[in-house]
Order: structure tokens, then sequence, then C-alpha cells
């Protein structure tokens, strides 16, 4: 059964933790934001300047490391728009994550000038009002209330990732990954990232913010995932991620980061 906590705004969530004996890092809708209806949204100009939006996200994000942030159209009109790929996927799966998050967002929030898509791959977030630089709370955990973690390993597990969570503002990408070894239980996987736009001081609150507000619900838990407008981290008994940056040091992307392990 999967379950998923809210501390700090209401949000869409779509999760599942997979409890097989093969894991796959796949790319989910794993939550969505929406602003209440807005009739502004139908004009024309609106419209316009939101595929524009999209093709300069989708173009220009391989470029930047996985992230790009700009703003389209003039006054009342205006858009701002960021998008960030995890730190380990190909610019190719970045840039299909991106389609898919504006397709989500297109089709729930349609009517909608604040928006925030959440896929295991990437993150979408566009608005009517700018929110570059701000660091933003609203933050949910998702995982499965049957996967327990040994009991053993659950400080270590938590103490595990506050490191990962120290570690990550400090990376050039603000993107850390690391791995814990907890012998005969096993190896644990942690990762941690923030949007590029904060600060890394602000990059570091938002880390500890989470998992000091979702500690009692996702602690003893062997998976879990904390998604956020500002930051988000992963904590699996798997290797989820790939190990594969999204730019390789010679400018050259590599693909593919759909990670497999039986």
């Amino acid at each position: 059964m999967e379950d998923f906590d809210v501390r700090t705004s209401v949000l869409i969530l779509l999760f599942t933790l997979s409890l097989g004996i093969c894991h796959a890092d796949l790319n989910q809708n794993s939550g969505l934001l929406c602003s209440a209806a807005d009739n502004s949204t139908s004009e024309s100009s609106f419209r316009v300047n939101l595929d524009n939006l999209l093709g300069l996200l989708t173009e220009k994000r391989p470029s930047s490391n996985g992230f790009f942030k700009t703003t389209v159209g003039k006054r009342s009109g205006k858009i701002y728009g960021l998008i960030q790929c995890r730190g380990d996927v190909s610019a190719d799966n970045c840039a299909n994550c991106t389609r898919e998050a504006f397709a989500v967002a297109l089709r729930d929030c349609s009517k909608s000038k604040n928006v925030q898509v959440w896929f295991t791959w990437c993150s979408l977030h566009y608005s009517g009002e700018h929110f570059f630089g701000v660091w933003d709370q609203d933050s949910a955990a998702i995982f499965n209330k049957t996967n327990f973690e040994n009991a053993s390993i659950v400080s270590r597990g938590f103490d595990f990732m506050s490191e990962v969570a120290t570690m990550a503002p400090k990376r050039p990408l603000m993107f850390h990954t690391a791995v814990l070894d907890a012998g005969k239980f096993g190896k644990r996987y942690g990762m941690a990232q923030c949007t590029r736009d904060i600060s890394r001081r602000d990059c570091s609150r938002c880390l500890d913010t989470q998992l000091m507000t979702f500690r009692s619900s996702i602690e003893n838990n062997r998976g879990w995932e904390v998604y956020g407008s500002s930051c988000s981290m992963w904590y699996h008994d798997y290797q989820f991620y790939s190990n594969i940056s999204i730019t390789a040091n010679d400018g050259e992307s590599r693909s593919p980061s759909i990670i497999i392990l039986c």
C-alpha cells in the first residue's frame, strides 16, 4: 500500500514503490500542483507564450546541464518557467521528461497559471508570478507503508540521508548521490538535489526542513522519496540512479538513464 504525507501544501501524488526482486528506475508522474482556474489562460496571447515557453525549456535544457529558466511575454501576459532534470539522467531522457511534464500540465492544469509537475526524472514549474530564486517550502513525501526498514538500520539510514543533504549544497550542481553499506542488510542509496535558482544556503535549509518535516513518516521505510518546489530527496535499498551525468566532462551527453537491477 502506497501512502503520502503532505505537511506544507496539498499536492496530487501518483507513485508506486516496487517491491519485487527486479527494480527499475522509471520516469513516473510523481506529483502535480495546480492553482485555481483563471479565465485569462484561454486568451490566445497566454497560449502562445506558453507554447513558446515549452519550446525554449525543451531546447535549452541540454546545454544547461539539465536546468533552464526563462521568461516569455510582457506585462500581464508574462510567464516565468523553470525545468530541472535529475542530475543523473541523460540529455535525451531529460528532453523527453520535459515534454511529458508539459503534456500533463496542459492536460490536467489547463486553466491554471501557476503549475508544478514532478516526474521521477524532472520537475516543471511555470507561473504568471516571479518565483526564481525564492525558496518554496511546498513538499510531499511518498513511501510504501508495508516496506519497512530493518530496525537496526533506521537511525543509520536517516543519519546517512542527513549527510547526503549536507553535501548536496556544496556540489557544483547542488546534486549529490551516495551509498551506505549496511553489511549483511545490503546497501542503501541516497540522492538529494536542489533547483539551481536558489542559493546554497537555501538549498541546505530546504533539504534539512524536508528531513525534519517528514522524519516520523519516512525514517522506518526501506524506500521513500520527497518532492518539493525547491529541493527533492530519494532513498532506496537498490541502485535507482544511473551514475550518468546529464552532460559528461567532454560535453557529450550519455544515455540511457534507465537502470534495471535483478
